[in-house]
């Protein structure tokens, strides 16, 4: 499909039908997905993926009890979210049930593949990330392509030891996210709710608009 209208209707699936995904149709993805830029070409993501029923329930096992805290945290007003509250329904809906969808596909990275350049810097470093998640999205993409949806989440990171010894993840790989793979049980979205370009987009210094904005 056009790649454009990829981007801009690949948005988090939340329910899934039970149709298992066939491999030729992940092989294609995580092949189209390798060609994602990454510093220095390190290629540091390694993928697992998880079909196993008892291991897709302990990851779901996992995953549920800090959302089930995440979503504490919204009703109490401690947790500001931009979602409406539909939207904070249907993932409640996607952590009870994450252990039906067809593929749980682990995302992982060489840690030694990784060149944050930001660490010295007083905030949270977020620069390592850039040779992983643009891979990540190259493999939501592709799998949109194919019909197939998803759904990205960092939360399950919080259990990356019991997650590595679930799954065998030797020591200097890390997990980064755990993406939900199955098709749609109600398709894909018609074009995804965002911010409005023009608040968005600066021109020469933060806060002044770009001409023709």
């Amino acid at each position: 499909m056009d790649v454009i209208e990829a981007m801009k209707t690949t948005g988090t699936c939340r329910y899934f039908s039970g149709d298992p995904v066939p491999d030729e149709v992940l092989m294609a993805a995580f092949d189209a997905a390798r060609f994602a830029p990454q510093g220095g070409n390190r290629q540091p993501v390694r993928w697992i993926v998880v079909r196993d029923k008892d291991r897709k329930r302990q990851l779901a096992e996992w995953y549920l009890a800090p959302w089930k805290a995440y979503l504490a945290g919204i009703g109490d007003g401690e947790i500001g979210v931009g979602a409406l509250p539909k939207a904070v329904t249907d993932a409640d809906h996607f952590a009870e049930h994450l252990h039906e969808v067809p593929a749980i596909v682990v995302l992982c990275a060489e840690l030694d593949g990784l060149h944050p350049t930001d660490l010295e810097l007083d905030r949270l470093s977020v620069v390592g990330g850039g040779s992983v998640y643009p891979t990540a999205q190259n493999f939501c993409l592709a799998l949109r392509d194919q019909g197939v949806a998803s759904a990205l989440t960092t939360l399950l990171v919080h259990a990356e030891p019991q997650v590595k010894e679930l799954l065998g993840i030797p020591d200097g790989i890390i997990t980064a996210a755990h993406i939900a793979v199955g098709y749609p049980a109600n398709g894909f979205p018609a074009r995804l709710t965002r911010t409005p370009v023009e608040e968005i987009v600066f021109d020469e210094t933060y806060g002044t608009p770009l001409a023709g904005g």
